[in-house]
């Protein structure tokens, strides 16, 4: 099968990897967890996520972190967030669930990125997972592919909707870019491609949302091309507006240079727009085939896409579009099947210190020698930190379980509703 007509519909786990209707439900009220790490016949999860991109910052990993963290809070598991400080948000807060962010006190460099450490993060990174008993974190090089397993992103499609069922005109169509304006976003192509567009169809109307180092150049193409009134510049768009913009469009185009899966597309596609989108990535099997106008990377390729999305865009169905999109991408079975993956790595057996040299050593060969010296050097750093600090000096902090209330279930949609109550173990 090729890559072009994957959908989610298509994408299976790997045959070792249970079917959904396998998945335990969540625990019952009466069986929130309890110190052993049991929920009923399932097990308990201390899980830790770490990522430089996090809220208050917005964007597509944000999202995936936060929703992901949330349904795993409501099936029981323990969920804390690593990410570096932003501004003068420091130190530990608390989100809906009792989601507990630690800011650490490391600035980014660029773009939110903090600055690349071997060694700097180990201490307050171990004082973390004693404090918070963490039983899951992992960043591996080299895995056996039998080994991984491909979990797709899911939309809050209870937010992104689309408009309400209002004839259209047909007398202009916009297209939509919401996106953060860098090279790595395909915005030199869009400065190609919107003139082009414009030239060919009189009434087509650009929007686009975002800001970033490439915006200067979008800037000066449209008054190179005097189409100040066809090309609405909107500079950064908080996340709570990005549906208003997009259902402020029929077309929504995605122009990145690389791409792991883009939950961008699938917002517009549960707020009913057609998408076109370059072939990069994970793109082409995250929307079937008659949602998206795949092209490639290239100026040519993409007017062409636009033109066949101008063409079928009659035959769309917004809201038909919206229920698709909500059966197909759902955060709670996002959370349980990544339960599953959490299940049986759990099961794995630990490696030593030298099983594990071994299997960087095979990296490559100047890559694999220096993955092993920062092994070898992070090792006696961290029994350095044993001997200075041992594992008993470290508080540990009670864990929080979240109880649901009468009248609500663990499938519940909108998180943090009043029906919730709180308990704590130690």
């Amino acid at each position: 099968m090729s890559r072009k007509n994957l959908s989610p519909s298509t994408l299976k786990p790997p045959s070792n990897l249970p079917p959904r209707s396998t998945v335990a439900p969540a625990p019952p009220p009466s069986q929130p967890g309890n110190a052993d790490g049991l929920m009923g016949d399932r097990e308990r999860h201390r899980i830790l996520m770490v990522c430089d991109f996090f809220y208050p910052n917005f964007g597509g990993v944000e999202s995936h972190i936060y929703c992901l963290s949330q349904c795993l809070l409501k099936l029981g598991h323990k969920v804390v967030v690593l990410t570096h400080a932003y501004g003068n948000r420091s130190g530990v807060r608390y989100m809906t669930h009792g989601l507990r962010v630690y800011y650490i006190p490391w600035r980014p460099f660029l773009m939110q990125n903090a600055l690349p450490t071997f060694y700097g993060t180990l201490p307050i990174m171990r004082t973390i997972l004693v404090r918070e008993k963490i039983t899951l974190h992992s960043h591996e090089q080299g895995l056996p592919p039998e080994k991984v397993y491909v979990v797709p992103n899911a939309v809050d499609t209870a937010m992104f909707t689309p408009a309400p069922e209002i004839p259209r005109s047909n007398d202009e169509i916009v297209i939509v870019v919401v996106s953060r304006l860098v090279y790595r976003k395909g915005a030199d192509l869009l400065v190609e491609v919107i003139p082009e567009v414009c030239r060919l169809y009189p009434h087509v109307r650009f929007v686009v949302g975002g800001d970033g180092p490439k915006r200067v150049r979008l800037e000066e193409m449209r008054e190179k091309h005097f189409l100040q009134d066809r090309v609405e510049m909107l500079g950064a768009i908080p996340h709570s507006r990005v549906r208003s913009v997009l259902i402020s469009g029929h077309i929504f185009l995605n122009s990145s240079l690389t791409e792991a899966f883009c939950i961008a597309i699938l917002e517009a596609a549960s707020c009913g727009l057609l998408t076109v989108s370059t072939r990069v990535g994970g793109v082409p099997e995250v929307l079937p085939d008659d949602m998206v106008v795949l092209a490639e990377p290239d100026p040519v390729d993409l007017v062409r896409a636009i033109k066949k999305a101008i063409t079928i865009l009659p035959t769309i169905d917004p809201q038909d579009m919206h229920k698709r999109v909500k059966k197909l991408y759902d955060w709670h079975d996002v959370a349980r099947r990544t339960e599953i993956v959490y299940d049986r790595a759990m099961k794995c057996p630990n490696q030593n210190l030298l099983e594990r040299l071994g299997r960087y050593l095979s990296c490559g060969s100047w890559a694999g020698k220096l993955f092993c010296l920062v092994m070898i050097i992070d090792f006696l750093l961290f029994r350095l930190l044993q001997l200075v600090q041992p594992a008993n000096d470290i508080e540990e902090v009670p864990d929080m379980v979240m109880a649901l209330g009468e009248g609500s279930s663990a499938g519940d949609d909108i998180p943090g509703q009043s029906s919730r109550r709180w308990s704590t173990t130690c």
